[in-house]
């Protein structure tokens, strides 16, 4: 099954994903919800998945109330299969199918590599990676029963090319395994018409990550400091990781699958 040549399309047909019906995993807040709200206002419906619960379901309220998408909150662990494809399932039930699966989830504790346990590092590759391939397999599932294709966007990490601060090992470790995921899951669905890239970022200001910064940095240099020496002078905003991730799930990027887009500044240059 080939993707479609979609050089007859307007500009906005092509960024519009009107009809289509998305998952973002880790949806609830940062990122993930920047990135939810982006794929409403394009047009799509959305299921979003977050192990808080409560944060899925808020999110899903505020997307419906802003963009008008059909939207559900739903709980998530990524690192549980069956969730996963409990998940999948309603998404198909409920919103009619399923054209786009964000695997945004993600943590990053940080721990010297002298002290790390191997509890700590299974972990986060359960999150990193393996959340990486149960979300993309479940997503690859259903897209391939319904003989549509669809496309899979996974968000990786400027660590997924580079080391980035000490005590980072299992996480740099685990992007760039989600990085290869992305490069060999695209070669295996390409058959099926399923389109697959990630997205890497630097330091963005989320909650999730200033949390992580404060960890990592000593106190004279604040996070937000991180990245106002990067080529753009300024530090990333969740809406910029956001729009690179809708050029991936829309038709604008429809000629790509395999690559991970550097969403950094130019921090990595």
């Amino acid at each position: 099954m080939s993707t479609a040549d979609v050089s007859s399309k307007s500009l906005a047909e092509l960024v519009s994903l009107q009809g289509r019906r998305a998952v973002v995993t880790g949806g609830g807040r940062g990122l993930g919800k920047a990135i939810a709200l982006r794929l409403a206002e394009a047009g799509a419906d959305l299921l979003i998945g977050d192990i808080d619960e409560e944060l899925a379901v808020t999110a899903a309220k505020q997307l419906a109330e802003r963009h008008g998408a059909r939207a559900i909150g739903a709980a998530m662990d990524v690192t549980d299969a069956a969730a996963v494809a409990t998940a999948a399932d309603r998404a198909v039930a409920e919103l009619g199918g399923l054209d786009i699966w964000v695997n945004n989830a993600g943590i990053f504790p940080s721990v010297p590599l002298l002290e790390m346990t191997e509890e700590t590092w299974d972990t986060v590759f359960a999150v990193n990676a393996r959340g990486v391939f149960v979300g993309a397999r479940e997503a690859a599932r259903r897209m391939s029963a319904a003989g549509t294709g669809g496309v899979i966007v996974n968000i990786v990490s400027t660590a997924g090319f580079r080391g980035t601060a000490p005590g980072l090992a299992a996480y740099v470790g685990s992007k760039h395994a989600a990085r290869g995921l992305t490069c060999e899951l695209a070669l295996e669905l390409a058959p099926l018409g399923i389109r697959v890239l990630g997205v890497a970022p630097s330091y963005v200001p989320t909650e999730g990550n200033m949390m992580m910064a404060a960890a990592v940095m000593t106190a004279d240099v604040p996070p937000t400091d991180l990245m106002l020496n990067s080529p753009i002078g300024r530090v990333g905003v969740p809406d910029d990781i956001a729009r690179v991730v809708l050029f991936c799930a829309s038709d604008l990027s429809a000629f790509m699958t395999g690559s991970t887009l550097l969403a950094d500044g130019g921090d990595t240059a």
